[in-house]
């Protein structure tokens, strides 16, 4: 069966500008969802992560507030059961994106505290780029493509039109003040045309063969715009 390559934060904090630790890990419905679209598109899904660390799900993306309501919440649960994969990550370093029909990157804060500086990443989302395959990352998901960057801080990535978690919808998450710095402003200063669209709204942006969501109602949307590129 054709495969997708998931990439997920393996960290389970956040560290804030004033060295809080921030519970946080991936954001539950920005891997559910795309899963399923690609499950039962008749996809197999793969995980990797840093180290091979089981990634820890957002406490935040389970409480019945974020979820529209209990009943969502255990739906996201019950989903999350059934991701096996998650259990057993392949490490980062050295997986071949090649080896996959498509790359994507679920968000959550997670990415900020450790994608956004892994080397392993870094080369995996180079070399994905690189292949002419569809690479996907939605929400806090684009903060790995800040590795990229080399010592003079130009990366494959500048010139590229992306969304990504605005710096409206991180004030409104009320962590903007509190955050080391924002997604928004380090992608801009990357090189990258980052559009925005309307708070909490789904959205998705492509060029080329980089797609983009700005935040977790965008993760479906995105999943059916990768599924459409593989046809």
């Amino acid at each position: 069966m054709p495969t997708i390559l998931f990439v997920l934060t393996g960290t389970d904090h956040w560290t804030l500008a004033d060295g809080t630790r921030h519970p946080t890990g991936f954001w539950a419905d920005e891997a559910v969802a795309p899963w399923s679209v690609f499950t039962e598109a008749g996809y197999d899904v793969e995980v990797a992560t840093p180290g091979a660390v089981v990634p820890t799900v957002d406490p935040l993306s389970l409480d019945p507030s974020f979820t529209g309501g209990a009943e969502g919440a255990e739906r996201l649960r019950a989903a999350l059961d059934t991701m096996t994969p998650l259990l057993r990550p392949r490490p980062l370093a050295g997986t071949d994106p090649q080896a996959y029909a498509a790359v994507f990157y679920p968000g959550g804060h997670g990415p900020m505290e450790d994608l956004s500086h892994d080397p392993d990443s870094a080369a995996l989302l180079t070399r994905s780029l690189a292949s002419g395959q569809p690479l996907a990352l939605v929400c806090h998901g684009p903060a790995a493509l800040l590795a990229t960057a080399d010592a003079e801080g130009n990366s494959p990535f500048a010139g590229y039109r992306l969304t990504a978690f605005t710096n409206a919808e991180e004030t409104g998450s009320g962590l903007a003040s509190r955050a080391p710095w924002l997604l928004q402003d380090r992608l801009t200063a990357l090189g990258t045309d980052v559009q925005e669209g309307e708070p909490w709204a789904p959205k998705t942006v492509s060029d080329r063969t980089l797609h983009t969501g700005q935040n977790p109602a965008s993760a479906g949307p995105l999943a059916e715009v990768v599924l459409g590129e593989l046809g």
